[in-house]
């Protein structure tokens, strides 16, 4: 089922049907280990209307509270090879050839929930960055115990040229307004996502497709929970946390972002998310 935030309230969408959720607190709902057989309740005793369909078209939001948002790195070989060929000049190419193979992920923090945009925002690039482009990232959402409950698409965008100049500057290519975008809703299965789930991104220019490709999560060379149980060995997070797991799709070297461009990321029963670059 797919849950989704709105202006209007909180709508779930299961079994071709639309319910309204009677919750006021979106981080109290979502950061419960049930989560699923939760909504099952709910929607059980609720008189579906699709005119709560209509919500979904006045305004949806991220599906983010309080929450914070982090990232993994390297967790495909697309990124690492990718990274690497970024980093040659600064002579940071072999850190990124090591974490991929080591014990330890790279995590790292991604955005405060201020600076997440949702479907139809605009995200951002760096004024003072010249090659940038967007990361689509099957996004986890964990509750404050832990657990894995839900799923959304994620862009985490990322100035490359800073990051290549060296790599202690990931913080301002990664972290900076409107470099996070999260939708269109929150993806919440009773079983963990299929392996072959496909992750797609177009990127639309002048109207036309300047870059598209997909790749399928199994292609991921850590697993979730193992993300998961790094990430919080030492952080705890009251309201939950959203992880965004890496990225297999990087445009080729010469492409960079432009203004107007529209980003669409796509994720196998999640949706599509679609924000324009500022």
């Amino acid at each position: 089922m797919n849950l989704y935030k709105t202006r209007s309230g909180i709508v779930v969408h299961f079994q071709d049907q639309f319910y309204s959720v009677p919750a006021d607190d979106w981080d109290e709902l979502i950061n419960r280990d049930d989560l699923h057989e939760f909504l099952i309740t709910l929607t059980a005793v609720a008189t579906p209307s699709d005119a709560y369909q209509d919500w979904l078209k006045t305004g949806l939001l991220a599906p983010i509270g309080r929450q914070e948002v982090w990232a993994s790195g390297v967790t495909y070989l697309r990124s690492r090879d990718a990274r690497m060929e970024e980093s040659k000049k600064s002579g940071g190419d072999n850190f990124y050839d090591r974490v991929y193979d080591a014990e330890r992920p790279e995590l790292f923090f991604k955005s405060t929930p201020e600076r997440v945009v949702g479907p139809g925002a605009a995200v951002r690039i760096r004024a003072d960055s010249t090659w940038n482009v967007p990361e689509p990232e099957l996004t986890l959402f964990i509750t404050s115990s832990g657990k894995i409950v839900g799923y959304t698409c994620g862009n985490d965008m990322s100035s490359r040229s800073i990051e290549g100049e060296n790599p202690l500057y990931l913080p301002q290519a990664k972290s900076y307004d409107g470099s996070a975008a999260l939708g269109p809703c929150l993806y919440v299965p009773e079983v963990p996502i299929a392996s072959d789930t496909q992750i797609r991104l177009e990127i639309i220019r002048d109207e036309q497709a300047a870059f598209t490709n997909n790749i399928a999560i199994n292609q991921m060379k850590r697993q979730h929970t193992e993300l998961v149980s790094f990430l919080y060995r030492e952080c705890s997070f009251s309201y939950g946390c959203f992880l965004m797991t890496g990225t297999g799709i990087v445009p080729p070297d010469d492409f960079t972002l432009r203004s107007g461009d529209v980003i669409r990321i796509t994720i196998d029963g999640i949706g599509t998310l679609e924000n324009t670059v500022a």
